[in-house]
């Protein structure tokens, strides 16, 4: 037993310094996000005055039609420079009235802007930031909300991701999305992912940016090199004999949302390690929502990246002066190398999950009473091999690998089944790899 617990250590450790390859392309985005882009583009979103779901849709200066117009075009801007390679167009909903935030009928209107893959056009990793903004009354749509950090720093991120990603080829494609009417209830999410739906679209995952500008919190804290990842556990859309299953075999943490988010957390240790991602195991943040959860509402892997610390003087705030504190979400609080590093986080996640493999379907595992661990997966289009990962059951991110070449089982001698969990990825020809697949299946 103990030689083959050796043997499988040694092996996993060597084949998984093999397979981890640098993508020098992942450098080369990182370099080429434009700070001062970043910080034009989040002065002219914060210049509207004000974003509110509500506000002016007839003025050319101000309110969120203004501002949704100019995304639009910035998005053009960037097509055109690439020879049209971005799908650009509004993708709206009507919704009604009702007695909360939402006080007249309204068309939510998303500005969208689709990169197509070369071999899975109808594969889709988005990301997302929010168009509109509030003041402290939710339902003032007239009083200015510049919205400077919440959330033009996560749109003019996506702006930017989109600049400098439409200068490559990828296999998947991506969405660059600005998703209207979040702080009136989530609405451009709930629009974007009944329409992902009705479309088909196989969406591989959502990094929604909300607050992705701030670095000196409420409570004095002042960091720039932290993000959170929140992901939650579990889909809600899970069945209950899943839900049954989960009681015998684990997956309490493991659910796609999850893989996601230590998707991103591994690629930017690996290309950004000055960066320390913090993976939130909760939906949002405590009693909060973000423009994930429509996403995941609907069955699809989403997460919500942003700043570690925020301050709750320069969120949701009307602009003013009281007690000595200066309250509102302006310009000038926005830290913008920060935006700079959470762009790029975004953007070089965007790139690695787009160049990579879609990940195994129906990974099962079986091992029960025995010294190994069996795993079987359905092969997947475009991989040349696969990653088994394995972690202890108390460990958050995946720490071991094995690389299989030529097959779609193995078997982990050695490697007892109840002290770990694993998952299965797909590795392409350039070593790009998949998001973790979780088994679904028991092998008996």
């Amino acid at each position: 037993m103990k030689k083959y617990i050796l043997l499988t250590i040694l092996y996993s450790c060597c084949n998984f310094a093999m397979q981890a390859q640098s993508d020098s392309k992942l450098y080369d985005i990182i370099a080429n996000i434009s700070q001062e882009r970043l910080a034009t583009d989040i002065k002219i979103l914060a210049d509207f005055g004000t974003r509110h779901t509500l506000s002016d849709t007839i003025s050319n200066t101000r309110g969120i039609g203004a501002a949704r117009r100019w995304i639009l075009k910035e998005f053009e801007k960037i097509s055109a420079d690439c020879n049209g390679c971005l799908e650009v167009f509004y993708q709206k909903n009507f919704f009604e009235k009702n007695n909360r935030r939402l006080t007249r009928d309204v068309w939510i209107n998303n500005v969208v802007a689709i990169q197509r893959g070369t071999h899975n056009p109808n594969s889709f990793i988005i990301m997302s930031g929010d168009i509109d903004s509030r003041n402290t009354d939710p339902n003032n749509f007239t009083k200015d909300a510049p919205g400077a950090n919440d959330n033009a720093s996560g749109m003019a991120g996506a702006i930017e991701a989109a600049r400098v990603l439409s200068k490559y080829k990828f296999k998947n494609s991506i969405v660059y999305v600005g998703l209207s009417g979040e702080e009136q209830g989530l609405f451009g999410g709930k629009g974007l992912a009944k329409y992902a739906k009705d479309q088909q679209w196989n969406i591989i995952g959502v990094l929604n940016n909300d607050m992705i500008g701030n670095i000196q919190g409420v409570d004095g804290v002042i960091d720039n090199r932290s993000f959170r990842i929140f992901s939650e556990p579990t889909p809600p859309t899970e069945t209950e004999q899943q839900r049954k299953a989960r009681r015998f075999y684990g997956g309490e943490v493991d659910g796609i949302s999850r893989q996601l988010a230590r998707y991103v957390h591994k690629t930017t240790k690996t290309y950004m390690p000055e960066m320390n991602p913090m993976m939130v195991y909760r939906l949002d943040r405590f009693g909060r929502g973000g423009h994930h959860r429509p996403f995941n509402d609907e069955g699809f892997a989403g997460i919500r990246i942003m700043e570690t610390h925020e301050n709750y003087t320069q969120q949701h705030q009307d602009i003013r002066n009281e007690n000595g504190i200066e309250y509102g979400d302006k310009y000038k609080f926005v830290n913008m190398p920060y935006v700079k590093k959470l762009t790029a986080v975004n953007a070089i996640n965007l790139a690695a999950i787009a160049q990579a493999p879609l990940s195994p379907k129906n990974v099962a595992i079986g091992g029960a009473v025995a010294p190994a661990a069996v795993l079987q997966w359905d092969a997947v289009k475009g991989a040349v091999g696969y990653k088994i990962y394995y972690r202890l059951t108390t460990s958050p991110t995946w720490d071991n690998a094995v690389y299989i070449k030529g097959k779609t089982s193995h078997t982990l001698k050695g490697i007892v089944v109840d002290n770990f969990f694993f998952g299965v990825a797909a590795v392409g020809a350039d070593g790009a790899e998949s998001i973790v697949s979780f088994p679904s299946k028991v092998i008996r």
